[in-house]
């Protein structure tokens, strides 16, 4: 028997696609992402959780409170599941990083690239997956859900999939999106990627 990992991606803020926020304090949720986030709880509702979890950035812990509140349950802070810490990019528009060499080489070698002053995906896959192994742990044969980030759930899947970094482009994990992974023991699989919640 399996614990089913639930790995949700934060609902949408007004700065998204347009600044690489990473570990920017104060990055809530607009309208839309609200909606989103209870659209996400209703979904999640028919998966019985036994618990939630959530990166401690604004965003996560904005979209979890709201799933929180429809699966009755109070959100724990896992972090493991932070953002990528982006050093010196954090904040930066996305319009100001394309044209840097820099941070094309961090988009094409994700295995090996690391942002100025920041963190490698490959130890934010670390910290995820010992992470993912704490709690399927604590909640052996459970559903659970985690709110997190886009490339740190990417992390995750690439490591169940047994993917190079490098190919994080070749799938995408889109905003109040829900991936699920199932662990037992050493072993794991994904189930799904990249539903989109929409009813």
């Amino acid at each position: 028997m399996a614990t089913t990992i639930f790995l949700v991606r934060h609902a949408e803020h007004e700065l998204l696609g347009r600044v690489l926020c990473g570990r920017m304090p104060g990055v809530s949720l607009g309208d839309a992402g609200r909606q989103q986030a209870r659209q996400l709880g209703r979904r999640l509702q028919r998966e019985g959780l036994a618990a939630l979890y959530t990166s401690p950035l604004a965003r996560t812990r904005e979209t979890a409170a709201v799933i929180g509140q429809q699966c009755e349950l109070t959100a724990d802070i896992a972090r493991e599941f932070d953002e990528i810490e982006f050093g010196g990019w954090t904040g930066a528009s996305f319009d100001r990083l394309n044209p840097n060499p820099a941070w094309q080489r961090w988009n094409a070698e994700r295995a090996s690239g690391r942002p100025p002053g920041g963190e490698s995906m490959a130890e934010a896959q670390t910290r995820a997956v010992a992470g993912m192994r704490r709690l399927e742990a604590l909640h052996p044969e459970a559903s659970i859900a985690i709110v997190s980030h886009a490339d740190v759930i990417k992390s995750v899947l690439a490591w169940c999939l047994n993917l190079s970094m490098d190919f994080h482009a070749r799938f995408e994990i889109g905003p109040a999106s829900v991936s699920a992974v199932a662990m037992w023991g050493t072993g794991a699989k994904v189930l799904w990627m990249n539903e989109a919640v929409t009813s």
